[in-house]
């Protein structure tokens, strides 16, 4: 089975658990007897490329007077999203773009002007939609030269890509939902970015959801058929040995969040409960672990409540720093107000530390020996990091049980029943 995969990130250029689950799907797919290429908008050079063939977007060139870039101008003309799109409509239209692009940089203008390679960040910037545009266009040149049985497309930046690839192939497409727009922005969303999602999983011969919590706002949000989509839950990948100091030089207990700092992970909660956990004990210290747009408003939050000096933020953390931080934990908190799957608390408990988790989190559906609150009730979340604080022995046999728990979640499992989906649109796609 030869795969050629879009996704927006692979380590060790990462942003949050879409590169990380990336990495740990294609590496057990490979053990399945895939093949896959994987393409990204940007390769820096140093990814582990032991499992797939990565190819970076930067690096290939376009050709307007190619057969299947033609092709694809002639079949996917619907692809437009937004003022940034790059014109689909005619060779002249890309030949002019391709002039304005050479006289910005002062570039004489020859008889190759037709071909051109276009420069991706590879990150979520304000051109995000023009990467994804212009995403789209190179996987539909790429999609004429590659033989592949089946191609999967990872989150909504690479939908676009997918969509063009599978009308130039004619091969069967797999979107694979990570988190919809509804999770990231709750009722305020993007239309745009919302209409690429429902356009690429009304495109797709198959939707992978990682929850059956994202399954069902896939159902309900997108008007997708129940039958066209599949729960596949997320895994982790086997642990490494952590080889850092372990050495605590604090007295105080320590509460740790670790996340992206957006409205979606609920940060403001962990702060609020902090507060609250403080009025009656002193001897504990919060950790928040991790960069977004939120920092400023939380920080402003933490001082306002007067909390400064039992409250530390790291900022972003490599991986040797985060089994850093796990190794001086005694509990860890995902109080995510809607969390498609959460790979971090799976991660906590393989490094021995008892987990609070929001009720609105896919990972909640495989995971028994932990605290489950609603991310909105700070006095359950209050209460919860207390009784693990407190209560050794309820510590204790969550440590041991969870361990048990997080080992039967393996990225091999998923990888299996991803194959069986690849096995199945195949199939279906050869009968018609």
């Amino acid at each position: 089975m030869k795969i050629l995969m879009f996704g927006w990130e692979f380590p060790p250029h990462i942003t949050g658990g879409l590169g990380t689950a990336c990495y740990g799907l294609t590496r057990s797919l490979a053990t399945e007897g895939a093949e896959i290429v994987f393409v990204v908008p940007k390769a820096f050079g140093d990814e582990d490329q032991s499992a797939v063939r990565l190819m970076g977007a930067s690096d290939i060139e376009i050709d307007a007077a190619d057969p299947d870039t033609q092709e694809f101008w002639k079949r996917v003309t619907y692809l437009q999203i937004g003022s940034n799109l790059i014109p689909y409509v005619t060779p002249e239209a890309f030949r002019r773009l391709v002039e304005e692009r050479q006289r910005q940089q002062q570039q004489p203008i020859d008889d190759l002007v037709l071909k051109a390679k276009f420069d991706f960040n590879g990150g979520y910037g304000s051109d995000l939609l023009a990467e994804v545009s212009r995403y789209a266009l190179i996987a539909a040149g790429l999609a004429g030269k590659q033989q592949f049985d089946v191609i999967h497309a990872h989150d909504w930046p690479t939908y676009p890509a997918g969509i063009a690839a599978a009308a130039i192939s004619h091969k069967p497409l797999v979107v694979h939902v990570h988190a919809t727009e509804f999770d990231r922005s709750g009722e305020n969303i993007n239309h745009e970015v919302y209409d690429i999602e429902r356009r690429g999983m009304e495109a797709a011969d198959r939707v992978i959801a990682v929850s059956n919590f994202t399954r069902n706002t896939i159902i309900e949000k997108y008007g997708i058929a129940p039958d066209k989509v599949v729960t596949v839950h997320n895994g982790i990948a086997a642990a490494t040995d952590y080889t850092g100091s372990t050495t605590r030089y604090l007295k105080e207990k320590v509460v740790t969040f670790l996340g992206r700092l957006t409205q979606q992970k609920g940060p403001e909660y962990f702060v609020e409960a902090a507060h609250m956990l403080l009025q009656y004990d002193k001897n504990v210290r919060f950790v928040m672990a991790g960069s977004g747009d939120m920092l400023p408003r939380l920080v402003r939050q933490v001082a306002r409540l007067g909390i400064g000096t039992r409250f530390h933020f790291t900022g972003f953390l490599d991986e040797q720093e985060v089994q850093q931080l796990f190794a001086i934990s005694d509990v860890f908190v995902m109080p995510s107000v809607s969390e498609p799957f959460g790979l971090v608390p799976l991660e906590a408990i393989r490094a021995n530390v008892p987990v609070v988790i929001s009720r609105q989190s896919g990972v909640s559906e495989v995971l028994d020996h932990v605290l489950k609150v609603d991310f909105w009730d700070v006095n359950a979340l209050a209460d919860a990091i207390h009784g693990l604080l407190t209560y050794k022995s309820l510590a204790s046999e969550f440590r041991k049980h969870g361990k048990n728990e997080v080992s039967q979640l393996t990225w091999d499992h998923a990888a299996h029943q991803v194959i069986k989906i690849y096995e199945d649109v195949v199939a279906i796609s050869q009968l018609t």
